[in-house]
């Protein structure tokens, strides 16, 4: 149900004591982003070696690691994690530097960032849990899973390959990324952004939301992941992951290929290829229930 298209109804006390009656207009919910937003968290920071991490818990089942993507953070998941959260106890993290650039200031790569995911399981005190990585995150999650093949059960990713897929689109987005400051209502970025959805997408709630959120990363974040992503091939490698794995991805998804994504069903030994129909790279906001049952269903067939 879409909760802007309800009037959520709050009380409170004035000044003389008599209750007042204040209604959230869909205006409202559309503005502040309430409805994309994760509810009923559990909020919590995660003191690591190299930085602290906010993290949020959803649910009370089998936990389940969500890594969140290149840039708008785990808000940016809030839907998945809410359906996700009916069957598992989702537990997400901010990856280093989403909540202070600074910690740039220390040169690290993706290994260092699979150190971190390693560390907070540590710290959080899980045995070999499942993880579902979505695009960037997937790309960590990949990583962890041939570094450290025991540490974890099940690994799902939704919008990643084997390797950064080259193309035009890519290259430009990641100079312009790079190497020019934008404002954070860049009529390009968002266009970029509008490209993820996989299909030509009116400016309306989700758009802004989507275009939002991903502006709280700061853009020498994202141009720092951006570079990380370009170096990244797992091709060689695949064959240390020895857990099932479940790989999703939109049919319109414009940054991973077919030719990116069969690597990966010719080198994990135990994978199951799924496509969410007519969804582009950003599955995990426009297509949440999809995404899913696709994982329940995974998380339950093995």
């Amino acid at each position: 149900m879409n909760v802007a298209k309800l009037g959520i109804t709050h009380f409170f006390k004035n000044d003389i004591g008599s209750e007042k009656q204040v209604q959230a207009t869909a205006h409202w919910l559309w503005s502040s982003g309430a409805t994309y937003r994760p509810i009923d968290g559990r909020t919590g920071y995660a003191h690591l070696t190299h930085y602290t991490a906010e993290y949020c818990e959803w649910g009370a089942g089998p936990p389940l690691i969500l890594i969140p993507g290149l840039a708008g953070g785990i808000r940016l998941l809030g839907l998945l994690a809410n359906n996700l959260a009916r069957d598992f106890r989702v537990i997400a993290y901010q990856l280093r530097g989403e909540d202070n650039c600074f910690a740039m200031r220390r040169p690290f790569g993706l290994q260092d960032l699979v150190d971190d995911l390693a560390e907070f399981i540590a710290w959080r005190g899980l045995e070999a849990p499942p993880i579902l990585g979505v695009s960037f995150g997937g790309a960590i999650a990949m990583e962890f899973a041939a570094r450290f093949p025991l540490r974890l059960n099940r690994l799902a990713l939704q919008g990643v390959g084997s390797r950064f897929e080259g193309g035009l689109l890519q290259r430009i987005a990641g100079t312009v990324l790079s190497r020019f400051p934008l404002p954070t209502d860049s009529p390009f970025v968002n266009q970029f952004f509008n490209l993820l959805f996989g299909s030509a997408k009116t400016q309306d709630e989700l758009f802004d939301f989507v275009t939002r959120q991903c502006w709280q990363t700061d853009q020498s974040v994202m141009a720092h992941r951006f570079q990380l992503v370009e170096a990244f091939n797992i091709e060689e490698r695949l064959h240390r992951i020895r857990v099932p794995a479940l790989i999703v991805n939109g049919e319109r998804d414009l940054l991973v290929s077919r030719r990116t994504v069969q690597p990966l069903a010719d080198g994990i030994a135990d994978v199951q290829l799924r496509r969410v129909p007519g969804c582009g790279h950003l599955a995990s906001v426009t297509h949440p229930e999809a995404l899913a049952e696709h994982v329940r269903n995974f998380m339950g067939s093995v």
